[in-house]
């Protein structure tokens, strides 16, 4: 399949979105190796989740098809990572020499361009390309704007239109305390 194909699919996802009132009109689909791993569409409406966005849903089911041995958290080995390594790629400013694979290797295509939240997903995922339809003006044009969210992440953090303060800095330095401590961390 080509990027059209993909393209149209994800679009398809979104209008069938809009179509049955889950949400708005968003929709994605990874790939790797050529082939859809995973599709979804935006769910907020269908779910009250403001983090049910078609990009979210589709890594949270492209990681669940990929990492089929991850436990469940019922499962006897829950504590377990299942997540294989990857070395650091080639002039990477990470520190660490390897972390968790996650989506590297994969490509995400969506009707819209992602949002600030749906792009960290998809940073953090190491998915390794976007393609998108409609452009963040397009998308504000009917809309869904995150201007605002983008111009306030550049604000010091007393700035920002939300309140954000650090409290306690000891209290969260335990939980950082065992991270580092930890011999045998799996990094993501």
């Amino acid at each position: 399949m080509a990027h059209k194909e993909f393209l149209t699919e994800a679009v398809r996802l979104a209008t069938e979105s809009v179509e049955m009132g889950w949400g708005g009109p968003f929709g994605a689909v990874i790939t790797c190796d050529g082939e859809i791993v995973a599709r979804g569409q935006n769910r907020v409406l269908l779910t009250g989740d403001p983090t049910a966005h078609a990009e979210v849903e589709t890594i949270r089911k492209a990681i669940q098809l990929l990492n089929p041995e991850a436990p469940s958290i019922s499962a006897p080995h829950q504590d377990e990572s299942t997540l294989a390594y990857v070395p650091r790629p080639e002039g990477s400013p990470d520190p660490l020499p390897e972390r968790a694979r996650m989506l590297q290797g994969c490509s995400i295509y969506v009707s819209g361009a992602p949002c600030p939240m749906c792009m960290s997903a998809i940073y953090w995922s190491r998915i390794d390309a976007v393609y998108y339809s409609c452009d963040l003006a397009a998308t504000r044009e009917i809309g869904f704007d995150d201007a605002f969210q983008y111009e306030d992440f550049q604000r010091p953090l007393d700035q920002r239109r939300i309140r954000v303060e650090q409290i306690h800095p000891e209290m969260g330095a335990d939980a950082y305390k065992a991270w580092t401590d930890k011999s045998d961390r799996h990094p993501y």
